[in-house]
């Protein structure tokens, strides 16, 4: 029986009980307040813990499983239901949990009568699965009255709150009976011991049916993932078996403890039986377990999981069917089975973060998505190792390993990613096993993998059974997937790893033919007489050649075609002539060189850079396979050439060919070949020993030679875990680079569990004492032989895991005790140390830091560690444990105890803003590593920033403490604000580190106090709290100080600089800018406001006079003459500018020149925005100082006083004229010149055409030029008195035409000549108008309406005219939009633009006009006039749109009915017309080729001219802009339709006489000349001159050559040839 003498005195469980009820809920007591709230707390809690009523079920297996149990007993849980009412409550079923557990302790039993103080808080990673923390008390969801008989406790709850103190659920009762411990084992079996722990539940009615239930259906892998339950069962207790409801199981596990290890995993086997009811057969499964542990990222921690620092994924695959009593399959435990199915083939056990239904895990959870994360990983390394590692099982049986891929897709996205990922995984690993030809199984990566066809596995099939060796069935870039997998059966897992079928790559090959004398002829020939002759005359004249065996043998060569009987025969020839010694070895050696070979697919090869033996019983098939030389040329022989037989009558032994073209083929086998340049695949998995053994052999072969190891295939071997190991015992393989040849003498120590992680140590047993002769072979692949190298070797693993998480609290500690067991053991810990040391993975106080970063606390750091952030080992974290290791933590660089450890406080001082108050200690430390460091500025820069010195005032900066001194101590009273260092606080050995405070800013001399001091000064000035009595007590002082000659500049310049001092103004100021008061101020004071001392008795009273000569050295003035500045700087105008009296007036400039004498400065600007203001008289009122004039004789020569602002010498008296140059100085005007802009501003208030006349001449002669913002205006009188004042801009000097007496100002009406020149130049006034002023006054004629004269139109054209340019054009052209029109009047109306025309064509003109609605044609003088050229005026008018009516007018031609041909030469086409148009057609301005000249005549001649009796009519259409169209109908005597080539005449009336004959001659030339040049319409006009004269002539030959010639124009030859080919048509 338990003790309990922590129950308060208790010495059995009931007195335990009886004290609970008492102490905890008051029974027997006054009542609890709290008891209430306590009890609604609990039923909450327990009503909404899970979403199901079942689940107290999997809450009672968690704690079973948490439940410590004794040793040598196989923990096991049962559960028994039984209609008994053992418990006397009426229940109609009850239901009894048995537990062979340690059992209840009181601290157990404390903590079931508490809400939320479970035992196994905090102790997850202890192994603790639950984490309600309330699991227990989730029974009352089925029964009101649990009982619980366990280590002599019997005590039952209710859901009810006791009646003694109102709290439910948690308020034990002890039981005496119903039941006792009889009724128990009554049920339990009188034959066996009764567990140690049973609990009793009474089911309420409504939860009987649901707790069978789930009784009946609890799954079979329900013992699966937990550690200690070994045993599960439930049954029914019934006295009639037949009538039980529910399904009784038997479930047991048992572990294969021969386990394999691994670095962080580890694997085993499990076997799983369940024995069901008598009348259902049971069922066994065994499971493949794998274990790996993952370190917890810190971005997938969770508050819940805060202590777990590695993640332990189990995965189980089932290699027999799962047992199932339900409908599905867990695939996802949380240690008890979950309700997700994932339909992955294997199950997923780990920590998983559970709903609160606990039916499913929480997929969004970071830490469970942390855990998804690494399962891929996990799964990755446990397939490969079940599939790779099993050495002696047969190919056949790898196959089915295969069924563990997740093929099928979950219901899960989250879980889908995690397929995905394991198959993007495995498709990169060689884990495919391709069809084996020897007992080394090989594997390769999917993709290199490929199936055949069944139908061709049917061939391989018989090939095998009959000897045909396979081994080159993977040459061919695929791989041949092993036959036992390439099966239907498998389609499924092939196509998830995208394994394809392979291409059509298997050739078979052969032919060749020979001609050779037949044997029985050569046999003759040998046997004749004449053989010599006979041969001869062979080789002569049949060409047959005569052969020795050599020379036989080398043309044997070259003829060998393919077929391959002949090419084997070759060989055999070969070693039969050199057997026989028909050949030499020296000859034999070249024609082997050259000799045709036939390969492993029969094909004859006859180029080749090695040859490979045969891969039947090859070493090199055996360990590769395939051919991996195919690439380079290599081949690979035939093994008909291992094979005996007879050739030619000759026997060749089995193998004895092989032999003679190893020797003389040089045929080589591994160790002779050199290695590919490729990865081999066999290394990717286990090599036998035989296998192992050839590779070393193959690289210690390589190194005799000398030959390099090519780097790929040098790196696979490396990589490869091919290499057999053994881990603490377990087997296994790695790659050369991660394992160790041991000697015993370390060897054994590190198989021996003392090590952090296991060491991978070559298996001697399995490879056996040879493998020690291959040291350096092994060396050479990466093994490792020194201990030290095993030392780095667990220290990179450890320093691995801590780059990606925190090593845990064991990790540390297994570090420490194993640098101890290897000091214990005198073996050197320094190589494991120096690989470790400088990793970040001891956990501190300043998070993890290398060891050589920390230190370990102890009681003489207290003081250092609150002032640094010294990385202390964290305490917390690893507990009093760590204190065991000292010397360990020494060795790996940890500081241990804290002596002369100044240096190691200043590096990690805390910031300021983490330091408090420093107490005497903390601080006098601080001055120790400051006296003892070098380098000292981190302790002074972080307490110059901290208040850490304890003054009268408090504590300080140090920068604002003092040491007293009697020297300057008087200086610091002045103001009551200077602490000074607490003497009786840090005692008298404080002052020892005077050096050492004088560093951190303490003020130790005269200098730091002054410094001091006027920073005070300054502020208490600059905030006007300075008062007069820290004045009056200051002045003394500084007598004091003056008279001990103490070096007082900087003082004196704080003093002097500050505005301290307060005067009758009302405010404080510096000394030099104060005035003490005498007499001789009086005459000034009443203009300006002057800064006098206050000695009134209410501030410093006439006391302060006492102090006049400290008050002058600090540069208060007190003479007038030393202060002109202060009027010059204070004046202050009055309001009333009559109070500005002569007086005062002078007295002012008096004050200016002294204030100019003196400074030889500019007044300052200050005193110029005083003054600028009207309060300066004038002839014309008060004015601005810089509004003024001084009238001087200068400016009698031009002006007189009343003529501008000139200062009222009658008001200030004949003296002003003595201050010029301070009035000057003030901005009055004194020079002429200068006052040009004053009197152009002033001009504007004259009216006076006198006084203006005399200012514009006063400009003149003194050249004024005005600057920018000047007026620009000028005065026009007018019949008013006053007249206007017009802009420059409206001005114009002259108008000869007086046509802008409306629009312009003209100054030569009003001003005198001699003004004109100065309105020019200085106003920019226009002489002329200029042609925008014409444009405007012509927009204001279009505007009025009105018609304008003839003489205003002449004056207006002609000015355009004279002032023609492209601007002109341009202005006119935009601007003018109607223009003057013919009227036949005095008066010229204006038509819009666009339906004026020039009447370029009169007869048109004449046509049209008389039929026009308006005047159409441009207007022209009347007269010709010089100025208006009328040719020119066209010309203008052209430019700015005006049209031709020639090109406006639309003319169509009206065809005539009754015409008549007429004969060419009476139509006047004769030589001469023609001749004529070549002359002016070759015209080389023209530039028209001869064929083109040519055929613009002959359109002419080859037109029919017909005669009309009627009039030829045409139509002419003009349309103006408003829509109006001027038409008309005129006669015309000839036209010429090009299109018809017709030319239609009026027959010519001779009766008219000359007019008639002018007017057909001007038709017919017009005719002529555009149909002759239609498309050169600029030249129309000057041809049709020269036809019309010619015409009037009759074309007369020789007049017309007259012609020609008068406008130098001539006929060329090839007009002439072309002239008298036409002779036919004229």
């Amino acid at each position: 029986m338990a003790t309990f003498a922590s129950a308060a005195g208790a010495t059995t469980p009931k007195e335990h009980i009886e004290h609970l009820r008492r102490s905890k809920f008051s029974i027997g007591g006054p009542p609890n307040p709290l008891t209430e709230d306590l009890h609604q707390a609990v039923k909450n809690l327990s009503a909404e813990l899970y979403a199901k009523d079942v689940h107290f079920l999997m809450e009672l297996i968690q704690n079973a499983e948490d439940n410590e149990y004794p040793e040598g007993v196989k923990p096991s849980l049962e559960f028994v239901i039984t209609s008994r009412d053992i418990t006397a409550t009426g229940a109609l079923a009850t239901l009894l949990i048995f537990n062979n557990e340690k059992g209840f302790a009181p601290r157990n039993i404390d903590s079931i009568c508490s809400v939320g103080r479970s035992t196994k808080k905090g102790n997850r990673k202890q192994g603790y699965i639950g984490e309600k923390g309330i699991g227990f008390k989730s029974v009352f969801l089925i029964t009101a009255q649990p009982y619980i008989f366990s280590n002599g406790y019997q005590i039952r709850f209710s859901e009810e709150p006791c009646p003694h103190c109102n709290v439910g659920f948690i308020v034990p009762e002890w039981v005496d009976e119903n039941p006792n411990l009889s009724d128990v084992k009554s049920i339990y079996g009188s034959e066996a011991a009764l567990p140690t722990t049973t609990i009793i539940l009474p089911l309420k009615p409504d939860k009987i049916y649901p707790v069978k239930q789930q009784l009946s259906s609890l799954h079979p892998e329900v013992l699966l993932f937990l550690s200690k339950i070994k045993r599960l069962s439930v049954k029914e207790d019934s006295e009639d078996p037949s009538l039980s409801t529910v399904k009784a199981i038997a479930i047991s596990s048992e572990t294969n403890f021969a386990i394999r290890k691994n670095i962080d995993a580890e694997s085993c086997m499990l076997h799983l039986s369940a024995e069901e009811s008598p009348n259902e057969s049971g069922s066994q499964c065994s499971y493949y377990m794998w274990k790996q542990k993952f370190p917890v990222r810190p971005e997938n921690k969770v508050e819940k999981r805060m202590e777990v620092e590695e993640l332990l994924i189990t995965l189980a695959l089932p290699l027999e069917d799962r047992p199932c009593r339900g409908t599905y399959s867990p695939g996802i435990y949380a240690f008890l089975p979950t309700e997700m199915v994932t339909n992955f083939p294997f199950i997923i056990q780990a920590d998983f973060v559970l709903a609160s239904s606990r039916e499913t895990i929480l997929l969004d959870d970071k830490w469970n998505q942390g855990i998804l994360d690494c399962v891929p990983s996990a799964f990755i390394s446990a397939f490969s190792s079940l599939v790779k590692t099993t050495e002696s099982a047969p190919m056949s049986s790898l196959p089915p390993m295969f069924r563990f891929l997740p093929v099928n897709v979950s219901p899960y996205q989250k879980l889908n990613t995690v397929r995905d990922c394991i198959k993007a995984k495995l498709i990169e690993k060689d884990i495919i096993p391709s069809e084996p030809h020897t007992e080394q199984k090989l594997f390769h990566r999917p993709l290199d993998a490929g199936r055949l066809v069944p139908a061709f596995w049917s061939i391989l099939k018989e090939a095998k059974e009959q000897g045909v060796s396979l081994h080159n069935l993977s040459s061919h870039g695929k791989f041949i997937l092993c036959s036992s997998f390439d099966s239907s059966e498998y389609d499924a897992v092939l196509n998830f790893l995208v394994v394809q079928q392979v291409g059509h790559e298997w050739e078979f090959r052969g032919g060749g033919e020979c001609y050779f004398m037949p044997a029985s002829t050569q046999e003759a020939i040998q046997s004749c007489s004449h053989k010599e002759r006979l041969l001869k005359w062979l080789e002569r004249d049949v060409k047959v050649a005569r052969l020795n065996v050599c020379e036989y043998a080398a043309v044997l060569c070259d003829l060998l075609k393919d077929e391959g009987s002949l090419v084997l025969a070759c060989a055999h020839f070969f070693y039969h002539s050199l057997s026989e010694k028909h050949i030499s070895e020296s000859q034999v050696k070249p024609l082997c060189g050259v000799l045709p070979l036939l390969d492993n697919y029969g094909r004859v090869i006859k180029n080749r850079s090695r040859v490979l033996v045969p891969g039947k019983g090859s070493k090199w098939a055996a360990l590769m396979g395939s051919n991996p030389w195919s690439s380079e040329g290599y081949v690979e022989l035939a093994e008909d050439y291992l094979q005996s037989g007879h050739f030619a009558g000759q026997y060749t032994p089995e193998k004895q060919l092989m032999q003679f073209l190893t020797t003389y083929a040089v045929a080589s086998d591994i160790p002779c070949l050199c290695p590919p340049n490729s990865v081999v695949p066999a290394v990717s998995g286990p090599l036998t020993k035989q296998n192992s053994f050839l590779l070393l052999d193959w690289l210690r072969a390589m190194k005799y030679k000398g030959i390099s190891v090519p780097e790929k295939f040098l790196k696979c071997i490396k990589e490869g875990s091919w290499l057999k190991i053994t881990l603490s015992g377990c087997p296994g393989y790695r790659p050369p680079s991660e394992s160790f040849f041991h000697t015993s003498s370390w060897g054994s120590m590190f198989q021996n569990g003392a090590v952090l992680v296991d060491i991978p140590l070559i298996d001697f047993s399995f490879y056996g004492s040879e493998i020690a002769n291959y040291k350096p072979e092994l060396e050479m692949v990466g093994v490792m032989f020194e201990y030290g190298e095993a030392c780095e070797y667990i220290g990179k693993h450890l320093m691995s895991l801590a780059a990606s998480a925190s090593l845990t609290r064991s990790n540390v500690f297994s570090i420490l005790k194993f640098i101890k067991f290897l000091r214990e053991n005198y073996l050197s810990p320094e190589k494991f140390i120096s690989s470790i040391n400088q990793g970040r993975w001891l956990r501190t106080s300043c998070g993890d830091r290398p060891p050589v970063q920390s230190v370990l606390f102890d009681e003489e750091w207290s003081t250092a560690s609150q002032i640094s952030n010294i990385p202390f080992v964290d305490h917390n974290f690893y507990g009093e444990e760590i204190y065991h290791f000292e010397e360990e933590l020494k060795l790996l660089g940890v500081v241990v105890g804290c002596e002369n450890r100044y240096e190691l406080v200043i590096n990690y001082l805390k910031p300021s803003t983490d330091l408090h108050v420093l107490n005497r200690w903390a601080f006098v430390l601080m001055l120790q590593c400051l006296q003892s460091s070098n380098s000292g500025d981190k302790i002074v820069n972080m307490l110059q920033n901290k208040k850490c010195l304890k003054t009268n005032l408090g504590y300080k900066y140090p920068a604002e403490c003092f040491l007293p001194d009697p020297e300057w101590g008087s200086l610091l009273h002045v103001f009551p604000c200077f602490p000074m260092i607490d003497l009786n606080f840090y005692g008298n050995g404080i002052l020892s580190y005077r050096r050492e405070m004088k560093q951190l800013g303490v003020a130790t001399d005269f200098d730091k106090a002054k410094k001091a001091f006027c920073q005070a000064f300054r502020q208490r000035a600059s905030s006007c709290s300075l008062t007069k009595e820290n004045a009056l007590a200051f002045l003394p002082c500084y007598r004091l100080l003056t008279e001990k000659r103490c070096s007082l500049s900087d003082l004196k310049q704080c003093v002097t600089e500050a505005k301290w001092l307060c005067t009758r103004l009302g405010d404080a100021r510096s000394p030099k800018d104060c005035i003490l008061y005498s007499p001789g101020w009086k005459s000034v004071s009443k203009i300006a406001r002057l800064p006098f001392l206050n000695d009134r008795d209410s501030c410093y009273g006439q006391g302060i006079h006492e102090y006049k000569n400290e008050l002058k050295r600090l540069g208060v003035v007190d003479e007038l003459q030393d202060g002109v500045e202060f009027v010059i700087a204070g004046l202050c105008l009055p309001r009333d500018l009559g109070s500005v009296t002569r007086t005062s007036m002078l007295a002012l400039l008096d004050c200016i020149r002294i204030y100019l004498e003196k400074k030889s400065l500019p007044l300052p600007d200050s005193f110029f925005q005083t003054i600028s203001r009207k309060w300066i008289k004038t002839r014309a009122g008060y004015c601005l100082p810089n509004e003024c004039c001084l009238y001087t004789s200068k400016w009698a020569l031009y002006l007189q006083q009343d003529d501008g602002p000139f200062v009222d010498e009658e008001f200030y008296g004949n003296r002003i004229a003595d201050y010029r140059n301070e009035l000057n100085a003030m901005g009055v005007v004194v020079d002429p010149k200068e006052g040009c802009p004053l009197l152009v501003r002033h001009l504007g208030f004259q009216f006076d055409m006198e006084v203006i006349t005399r200012i514009y001449s006063f400009l003149r002669d003194l050249r004024w030029e005005p600057e920018k913002g000047d007026p620009q205006h000028i005065w026009i009188p007018n019949d008013s008195e006053q007249g206007l004042w017009a802009s420059a801009e409206k001005c114009v000097l002259h108008d000869k035409d007086g046509l802008f007496s409306q629009q312009l100002h003209v100054l030569d009406k009003y001003y005198d000549k001699n003004l004109l020149g100065f309105f020019h130049g200085a106003f920019g006034v226009k002489s002329n108008p200029s042609v925008d002023d014409y444009c405007k006054l012509w927009k204001e004629w279009e505007i009025s309406g009105l018609e304008v004269s003839e003489a205003e139109c002449c004056a207006f054209w002609g000015y355009v005219m004279n002032h023609w340019t492209s601007r002109t054009e341009k202005t006119l052209t935009e601007n003018l939009m109607k223009l003057p029109v013919d009227s036949n009047g005095d008066r010229v109306p204006l038509s819009g633009k666009h339906d004026v025309f020039i009447a370029d064509d009169l007869l048109l003109k004449d046509l049209l006009e008389p039929v026009s609605p308006q005047p159409i044609f441009i207007w022209l003088p009347l007269k010709s006039l010089p100025q208006i050229p009328r040719v020119k005026l066209l010309e203008f008018y052209q430019k700015i749109g005006v049209q031709l009516i020639s090109e406006c007018v639309q003319k169509k031609d009206i065809s005539s009915t009754s015409c008549n041909p007429l004969n060419r030469t009476e139509f006047f086409i004769g030589k001469g017309l023609v001749r004529l148009i070549l002359g002016f057609l070759a015209n080389p301005p023209l530039n028209m080729e001869v064929q083109k000249r040519h055929e613009a005549v002959l359109c002419l001649l080859k037109a029919t001219v017909l005669e009309s009796g009627e009039p030829i009519t045409v139509s002419y259409e003009l349309k103006l802009s408003s829509g109006e169209v001027v038409h008309r109908i005129a006669s015309r005597m000839i036209r010429w339709d090009r299109e018809g080539s017709k030319l239609y005449t009026q027959k010519l009336d001779q009766s008219r006489g000359h007019q008639g004959r002018i007017e057909y001659a001007t038709y017919f030339a017009d005719v002529i000349a555009q149909g002759v040049l239609w498309d050169r319409k600029e030249h129309i006009v000057a041809l049709a001159e020269l036809i019309k004269l010619a015409f009037l002539l009759e074309f007369n030959e020789e007049a017309v050559e007259f012609l020609l010639k008068s406008k130098n124009l001539q006929i060329y030859e090839e007009d002439m040839k072309f002239l008298c080919s036409t002779s036919t048509l004229l």
